[in-house]
């Protein structure tokens, strides 16, 4: 709950910056000087840029909020079998075991979204979270049935 709330929150702040920076490129733009008309347009896209990736992170997170949900709903979660440091850091021998057997889940069952996501667990455990990324799109993906990108 905490990590939602911290997110809203700093999504609320993002887009309070987007109208801010969008009215500077507004003002730019009215200057009505070359310079100032092309500093106004190229201020005006950070904004778009912006809301655009805060969207695509929203909806990514949603996804893979609803597919854990059902992961836990029919008990398929991934079990917490890591060891931990005293400090509270995941140990890098233990993360790598685990990591090893979600992968060779994985390739049983390569049009499985279950394995896919409990893979991408693995990785985000492994502090991986480019590839982790990956795996749970491709578990998004094959959960909706969308066509699934070729790993590279």
């Amino acid at each position: 709950m905490r990590a939602k709330i911290t997110y809203f929150v700093l999504a609320a702040v993002l887009v309070v910056y987007f109208v801010l920076v969008g009215s500077r490129g507004v003002l730019l733009i009215e200057q009505g000087t070359p310079l100032t008309v092309a500093f106004g347009v190229a201020v005006l896209v950070l904004p778009f840029i912006g809301a655009w990736f805060l969207w695509k992170t929203t909806v990514f997170a949603r996804s893979a909020n609803r597919l854990a949900r059902e992961l836990e709903a029919e008990g398929g979660l991934p079990v917490d079998e890591l060891v931990r440091t005293p400090g509270g850091r995941i140990d890098r021998d233990s993360a790598d075991a685990v990591f090893a057997k979600r992968r060779a889940e994985t390739e049983e069952s390569p049009d499985d979204w279950r394995s896919w996501f409990r893979l991408a667990v693995a990785y985000y455990d492994a502090r991986d979270t480019v590839r982790a990324r990956r795996a749970m799109q491709r578990a998004i993906a094959l959960h909706d049935g969308q066509p699934v990108r070729a790993q590279g």
